[in-house]
């Protein structure tokens, strides 16, 4: 049975960061439509929130970049609900903004086991929770700098680039056993975090925040950002019977930006 959201009734949904910005968008959009939420987030801050809010939500407090806490987690997830539907993995750092000979090492190692590595060991953990489902769906949140180069943002474009291999092999490998695979890239998003990046760049750039902000602008075909709302959309599309034979795609939500 589907609903007007066209995804069948109670999804079971894990989101990583899903406590706040997109990943918040996308858990509210998905319970919205019937579904099961477990999110996990780094700040107890954003979990005490959300849990407030939706009392119904399973929460819990994970980084992602620690493979033991990500093992713990989906094995809770595995002794409450038996199985997983639907795994986002949208946890991710924006990491330095700087030159690459002025990068801290240990920043880019941040980066990478956040944006990266974060990533395989929830598919690592995961994977066998979607098997029990005969809708499962794994949804990766790259960028679209994964598919630009991204002066200043090395780290940050290093990894979300990787995000779309980690997609693209795990598509091929988990096809026979009906999983899709695939990813979202949100381009500029509105909202704190992307205000965050314009600053660190401006200030990177010794430039005015407007100035970064209407040079973003001008590099996308449609001229303006796109929403939380946007993205999650999309992963509710690609979960639905609609998206059924969508798998190994990246798909760019993002007015069409041209270069970074």
């Amino acid at each position: 049975m589907t609903n007007s959201c066209n995804l069948p009734e109670g999804l079971r949904v894990f989101v990583s960061a899903g406590a706040s910005g997109i990943g918040r968008t996308i858990a509210d959009a998905f319970a919205d439509c019937g579904a099961k939420l477990w999110v996990c987030d780094v700040s107890e801050t954003a979990l005490a929130a959300v849990q407030a809010e939706h009392p119904e939500y399973h929460v819990s407090r994970c980084d992602v970049a620690d493979e033991p806490g990500v093992a713990a987690l989906f094995a809770d997830i595995h002794t409450t609900w038996g199985g997983l539907d639907v795994l986002v993995n949208n946890a991710g750092i924006a990491g330095p903004t700087s030159a690459v000979e002025n990068i801290p090492p240990d920043e880019w190692r941040r980066t990478v086991d956040v944006n990266l590595n974060g990533q395989f060991y929830c598919a690592h953990h995961g994977v066998d929770l979607l098997r029990t489902s005969d809708q499962a769906s794994m949804i990766c949140i790259s960028s679209v700098a994964g598919r630009l180069g991204y002066a200043r943002r090395t780290p940050y474009a290093a990894t979300k680039w990787a995000v779309i291999g980690l997609m693209k092999s795990l598509a091929i490998e988990l096809g026979p056993e009906g999983i899709r695979v695939n990813a979202i890239l949100p381009g500029f998003v509105e909202g704190p975090r992307f205000q965050g990046v314009i600053s660190a760049r401006a200030e990177s750039l010794g430039k005015t925040y407007a100035e970064v902000e209407q040079n973003y602008l001008k590099k996308t075909s449609l001229r303006r950002m796109v929403t939380e709302e946007d993205v999650a959309n999309t992963a509710l599309y690609l979960c639905s019977p609609l998206g059924r034979n969508i798998s190994g795609q990246a798909l760019s939500v993002c007015g069409n930006v041209e270069t970074l």
